[in-house]
């Protein structure tokens, strides 16, 4: 991981960042038709804060990401994606992620925590590709990949991919 700092050479400064919900988006890929036509689009981060701890692993995230803001640039689908058939966004309107194990191996920086789609919990593990601190303000960005089917997104198997590829770009200010 890269981490550049205008102010604290080893990282960001203790203490709690707020995310910027208009600087942040989530990104993902998958494969559709068998795996024949790939299909990417975002999500948005409402609200989350990520707290940096001394020691770094004590540190914590949180993000809430509305379902309804799922957008891949295909109206039809989109809708199809927020109904009961995919993510169901009447009943489980928001993604949340809390994690709060960072761990430092072999040159990589993870962080451990819960994702929650549907109302179903699962370890996700968001590998740091990039942290950048100016000031107050600290930009990172982390990649996972997910398997809806841990989420019970299990419909269109075959059709839609198990596993999507996700790209978080997170902007956040102490």
């Amino acid at each position: 991981m890269g981490i550049q700092g205008a102010d604290h050479k080893s990282g960001p400064l203790p203490g709690v960042y707020r995310i910027d919900p208009e600087a942040s988006k989530v990104r993902f890929r998958m494969r559709a038709l068998f795996g024949l036509f790939p299909i990417k689009g975002t999500l948005s981060v409402a609200h989350g804060r990520i707290a940096v701890e001394e020691p770094e692993s004590a540190s914590t995230v949180e993000a809430v990401i509305p379902v309804d803001s799922f957008a891949s640039g295909h109206a039809q689908r989109d809708r199809h994606v927020r109904s009961a058939d995919y993510l169901d966004s009447a009943l489980h309107p928001e993604i949340r992620f809390h994690g709060g194990d960072v761990r430092r191996a072999d040159g990589e920086v993870t962080v451990h925590g819960e994702l929650t789609v549907r109302g179903v919990a699962r370890p996700v593990v968001l590998t740091l590709s990039q942290v950048e601190v100016d000031g107050s303000r600290l930009a990172l960005q982390a990649t996972a990949v997910v398997d809806r089917y841990e989420f019970g997104v299990t419909h269109a198997k075959g059709m839609t991919g198990r596993r999507l590829r996700i790209a978080l770009d997170v902007v956040a200010v102490r």
